[in-house]
């Protein structure tokens, strides 16, 4: 590869982005090849192009190619560089991302689970073990993408470094991404190197490391007044660092994409356009403001196509704004954000600060949004013109039409233009447009053609014309290409016959623990264990799990409790109706690893592991709220004694430490009821604990303990109290192991099956394998079960497809949390459908078969 060409190929500086020594205006959209099967890479591609954008963002997802430690795939549905390849054939640019972490709502972020499993080794840092991983990685990826850059022999124009990183509690930034750079520098990376930040921290996800261009992730609320102001301020903190604004991330709707491209981005990569699916066990947990939320099967986030390959209404949109960034080529890639001295009037609500950009051989475009719902007025340049609601047109002010052949100005108009061809001038419009050339002014309405000022104008609707036009005859004639064919219409089809498989799936022992072990110490990185004891509960009302993560069904005694998905928040349970010796059993599935660092949660910190933590025998349960010193704001010595809680004091806010002693001669749980903020705990004098009211407990050893809770003061809040659980730990467990490529081989294989009509009753706790034949479909299938209280886990053409939880469940995010796709070509249908403790019987009363849309 000849490093020269490569860099002149591919460059950034303060005025734009260059390709081929062409400024460039990029529109990209994500598109994952690890969420779609390899036969649609091809197809979704070209949709992707279809739309007017010119490029994708891939992430690489580390424990997607390292499915176990130094096992490595780069086949089939990993093969990336066939991905990129495609990629290139279809005349997509890519930037690539490749972490090592890459948040993507993937599990653990991509990071490895089995990096948990050393204790020193402390995941997104600059520290020896991590990046010696790390290390590991980049010398699988990097030469794969530095052999794919462009122009050489690939499609790769950008290459980002970490994800976010300004999310994250990182000890040293500047030498971690210097750590990152200097590897993909050293697997010869040559084209731009970016870090994007997640909240605004420009420094904070790049360290103001040189050779890292810093990139922004925009996620305003699309009605927002103030997402002008906010990204201006940006671009001219990028501008600062001589680089253009670079926006990696941001929403779908074009309005808002309108309003960043007015405001100054060079690239606008929304994020999710084109949608996917989370196969198998990869959706992470994460929180998204609500802590220990499942990710759904479907990811879908609204972009212009569908999980299924769909094209959504956003998808005109997408491509008339990719025809106004054609039209207007390098005036608009060079374009700077200005404050128009005019700012616009309106009779609707719209932006707090007007954004334009100023075309550097004359004139400047001006965004108008149009935030409400009802018809509305501008007064542009003195001129009033209509805009439509819901829209933000880029209206043209003071342009010279020389370059286009046409000896006039453009003083204004109204709509974007989409097209000039033969001294014709074609502009989009849901309303009448205005255009002013010279002095000569005319309104013309939408579908129809005029002649201003000797020049030839014609209107056309947005989705209808703009979106699929051709060309442009010499008199005003639109040429449009065929439009799309819409997608076949079918009812759903119910199937109720299944074959009920006769034996259960294997699982592999695991050994004898003395307390419960991590899943991933057994081996197991996504999948589910099993956990089994037999303990005496004479006497014993309650146990206490700790640390559970991510699902447990557990059965004491006989009796089945509730799944829990807690996310390693302590849990009691009831078990005052099981006396005497009692066997336990617990399965633990793991739905997915923490993407973000959630600190309010244990199992949603970064790297932590799964498995089910440790159960204990509540022996005893003593009201400690009483008999606290008091020390803050004006309590002298001897330090007063009150509830916790309880001081009294005029300084709101203002944190006070209450402190007592608690004695145990077992270990014990401190249980603070009542936490509303967070606040700190401290024992023996230690390095403070911070307890939220998620999880708002104290695990603490036998024996004699000084405790102090810092709080602060909050008079009108509800109060704390405070108990003391002595416990007992249940040890001695026999463990069994079901790693994902264990059930997905069990899934496959052809067994002993009985034939079973729906409905399917199934007990609290009972799992039945069921074998499925699914008529042929070009679309493939969704099936989406008419159920109650059930779990269900889905496989076909050797892979898991996902999983499905009906009834009483935690809150899911994503697309589509009810259905499974089932991928044209991939044969077979094989459900795991697992009884749920809930209010309603469990049980499967029909699956219904639809054609995805």
């Amino acid at each position: 590869m000849n490093r020269t060409e490569t860099i002149e190929a591919v460059r950034v500086n303060g005025r734009g982005v260059w390709i081929d020594g062409r400024p460039r205006t990029l529109l990209c959209a994500s598109l994952f090849y690890f969420r779609l099967p390899r036969e649609q890479w091809r197809e979704r591609l070209e949709q992707v192009r279809a739309s007017g954008y010119t490029c994708v963002d891939v992430y690489l997802p580390w424990n997607f190619h390292e499915s176990a430690p130094g096992r490595w795939s780069f086949e089939g549905r990993r093969d990336v560089a066939a991905f990129l390849g495609l990629a290139h054939e279809t005349g997509l640019y890519v930037i690539a991302r490749p972490g090592p972490y890459i948040c993507s709502e993937w599990d653990g972020g991509a990071l490895p689970a089995w990096l948990g499993l050393d204790p020193e080794l402390r995941v997104r840092q600059n520290e020896p073990r991590y990046l010696e991983r790390v290390t590991a990685w980049f010398d699988q990826v990097l030469p794969l993408l530095a052999e794919r850059q462009y122009p050489a022999n690939g499609p790769v124009v950008m290459v980002q470094l970490e994800n976010e990183l300004d999310f994250f509690d990182c000890a040293d930034r500047a030498g971690y991404v210097s750590a990152l750079r200097d590897a993909a520098l050293g697997h010869g990376i040559t084209v731009p190197l970016i870090a994007c930040s997640g909240q605004g921290d420009l420094a904070g996800a790049t360290g103001d490391v040189d050779g890292v261009v810093p990139a922004c992730n925009f996620y305003p609320d699309d009605d927002s007044p103030d997402i002008e102001a906010e990204v201006r301020r940006y671009a001219g903190l990028v501008a600062e660092r001589g680089v253009p604004l670079l926006i990696t991330e941001t929403n779908r709707r074009h309005r808002t994409l309108r309003r960043l491209l007015a405001s100054g981005a060079k690239l606008i990569a929304p994020y999710l356009q084109s949608s996917g699916w989370n196969f198998g066990y990869t959706p992470s947990t994460g929180n998204w403001g609500r802590p220990g939320n499942f990710m759904s099967h479907g990811y879908d986030f609204g972009g212009y196509v569908t999980s299924a390959g769909a094209r959504r209404p956003e998808f005109a949109e997408a491509q008339v704004l990719a025809r106004v960034l054609d039209t207007w080529g390098a005036q608009l890639a060079l374009a700077e954000p200005v404050l128009p001295v005019d700012r616009p009037e309106c009779d609707f609500p719209t932006g707090s600060v007007s954004a334009g950009l100023a075309f550097p051989e004359g004139g400047r475009l001006v965004a108008v949004p149009h935030l409400g719902a009802g018809p509305g007025t501008a007064v542009v340049g003195g001129v009033p013109v209509a805009v439509a609601p819901g829209s933000c047109p880029l209206m043209a002010m003071d342009v010279p039409l020389g370059a286009w052949g046409i000896d006039a100005t453009l003083t204004l108009a109204s709509a974007d233009l989409v097209a000039v061809a033969d001294g014709v001038l074609v502009f989009a419009s849901d309303v009448p447009v205005t255009v002013v050339l010279d002095a000569t002014r005319a309104e013309i309405p939408v579908s129809e053609r005029a002649t201003v000022a000797g020049v030839a104008v014609v209107v056309v609707l947005p989705s209808a014309e703009a979106a699929r036009l051709r060309s442009v005859d010499a008199d005003g004639t639109v040429r449009l290409t065929d439009a799309p064919r819409p997608p076949a219409e079918s009812g759903p089809t119910a199937v109720r016959e299944t074959r009920r498989r006769c034996e259960a799936a294997p699982e592999e022992p695991a050994g004898r623990h003395t307390l419960p072990p991590t899943l991933e110490s057994l081996g197991v990185y996504r999948g589910r264990g099993a956990y089994r004891t037999t303990t005496d509960l004479t006497g014993v009302a309650e146990l206490l799990l700790t640390g559970a993560a991510d699902i447990v069904d557990l059965s004491v005694g006989g009796r089945t409790h509730p799944p829990i998905a807690g996310f390693g928040a302590a849990r009691r349970i009831d078990v005052g109706e099981v006396t005497g010796s009692a066997a336990i059993e617990a399965v633990v599935e793991i739905w997915g690893h923490a993407n973000f660092d959630d600190a309010r949660l244990p199992a949603l910190r970064m790297g932590a592991l799964r498995g089910l933590g440790a159960l204990w025998k509540v022996r005893g349960t003593t009201d400690v709220s009483a008999l606290w010193t008091v020390h803050g704001h004006w309590a002298g010595s001897p330090a007063p004694t009150r509830v916790l809680g309880g001081w009294s004091s005029t300084r709101v806010a203002e944190p006070v430490t209450y402190g007592r002693t608690v004695h145990s001669p077992t270990p014990s749980a401190l249980h603070l009821r009542g936490v509303v903020e967070p606040l700190r705990v401290s024992v023996d004098g230690g390095a403070p604990e911070t307890v939220h009211a998620e999880n708002p407990w104290v695990l603490l050893p036998a024996g004699t303990h000084q405790v102090a809770v810092t709080l602060p003061h909050h008079p009108s809040g509800p109060g704390l109290r405070a108990e003391l659980l002595t416990l007992e730990a249940v040890r001695d467990w026999s463990c069994a192991a079901q790693n994902d490529e264990l059930l997905a081989e069990f899934a496959a294989r052809s067994g002993r099956t009985e034939a079973v009509r729906l409905p399917l009753a199934l007990k609290p706790g009972e799992e039945a394998w069921l074998d499925i034949d699914l008529p042929p479909s070009p679309e493939g299938h969704l099936v989406r079960l008419d159920a109650t209280q059930v779990r269900v886990t889905g496989w076909a053409g050797g892979e898991c497809v996902g999983r499905v939880w009906i009834g009483d469940r935690p809150a899911f995010s994503g697309g589509d949390p009810d259905t499974l796709w089932i991928p044209p070509g991939w044969p077979g249908l094989t459900l795991l459908a697992q009884g749920v403790e809930g209010r309603d019987a469990p049980g499967i009363r029909a699956l219904w078969l639809e054609v995805p849309t």
